[in-house]
């Protein structure tokens, strides 16, 4: 056992046996091992808060400790913990968008106004698609029209959509691949013309 492992362990004994005040010690021992913990996780301003924390855990607790790893270990594991439990907290606590600097303001309004201009732009494409694919299905015969719509946009199987049709599996294979080549045809036509 290292020396400063073997002081740490006497420290905590003496602690525990009543002597509170040797509990600044260990404190003291530990308390930049703590801060680079925490540091490393919880924002600079509520940084002491949460080394504090950490400190009150650990004298609650320190009569469950079992000297199997060393004090520094211990003490780790509290902290990280307290760090994990300020963020949980934080969650449920949104800040506000006003403590955001104005260039941070001004950064999200662009992102929100290019992902508004995109959805715009995304609904109008499927609105624009919709429409072509209507005009291109009017000019199909009522059956291929009936067999595209089950098996490629509502998604039926073959094999339902024979059953809803009264069609034998075979004639459906054959009318929807017939259909969709027509499809494409008409739709390469129409782009040609432009």
């Amino acid at each position: 056992m290292v020396q400063s492992e073997r002081a740490d362990d006497d420290l905590v004994q003496r602690v525990v046996a009543g002597e509170t005040e040797r509990f600044e010690d260990l404190m003291l021992r530990h308390r930049d091992h703590v801060r680079r913990i925490v540091g490393g996780h919880i924002p600079p301003d509520r940084m002491a808060e949460v080394a504090h924390e950490v400190f009150v855990r650990a004298y609650i607790g320190l009569r469950t400790y079992r000297f199997e790893e060393p004090f520094p270990h211990w003490l780790a594991t509290i902290a990280v913990r307290s760090c994990y439990d300020f963020w949980r907290t934080q969650q449920a606590a949104e800040l506000p968008v006003s403590t955001l600097t104005t260039e941070h303001q001004r950064w999200i309004d662009q992102v929100m106004a290019a992902q508004s201009d995109e959805g715009f732009a995304e609904q109008a494409r499927r609105q624009e698609a919709s429409e072509v694919l209507q005009w291109a299905l009017a000019r199909l015969s009522p059956e291929n029209r009936l067999v595209v719509t089950l098996v490629h946009l509502d998604g039926y199987s073959v094999r339902e959509a024979a059953a809803l049709l009264g069609w034998s599996v075979i004639n459906v294979k054959v009318r929807a691949h017939r259909a969709r080549q027509l499809l494409r045809t008409i739709l390469r036509e129409e782009v040609a013309k432009q």
